[in-house]
């Protein structure tokens, strides 16, 4: 089963205690990180070695309300994309070896060699 997600004041905990500071300044930390990231988010905001926040415009289109079934409008609007970067992907899930295909054909002499040593 998978464990629980860090809690803010764990963040914070583990910011401070790695960084050697006390839990306020690192509480201070990563809330002026968050709200500058809010901020910045619609011009796009790049955290090295993590991603991307951008903001994606999204079309109207047509949907159905759930509870009649009727057809409806639903608006445009603007949405926050989150865009994970390659490197945190390859530090999550580290990539594995692929076993190479069948490459004993390849290794195997040709039937002319083979004739020529008996």
């Amino acid at each position: 089963m998978a464990s629980k997600p860090m809690t803010k004041g764990e963040i914070i905990a583990h910011l401070s205690k790695r960084t050697n500071t006390t839990k306020k300044l690192a509480g201070d930390f990563l809330n002026e990180l968050t709200s500058l990231t809010y901020k910045e988010a619609k011009k796009t905001f790049v955290l090295p070695g993590l991603g991307k926040f951008k903001v994606a415009r999204r079309k109207k289109r047509m949907g159905r309300n759930p509870a009649t079934g009727a057809t409806m409008v639903i608006p445009a609007k603007n949405v926050l994309k989150f865009k994970v970067s390659k490197t945190a992907v390859d530090a999550v899930f580290p990539a594995q070896k692929v076993a190479p295909k069948n490459k004993a054909r390849a290794k195997a002499k040709p039937k002319a060699q083979a004739r020529k040593r008996k």
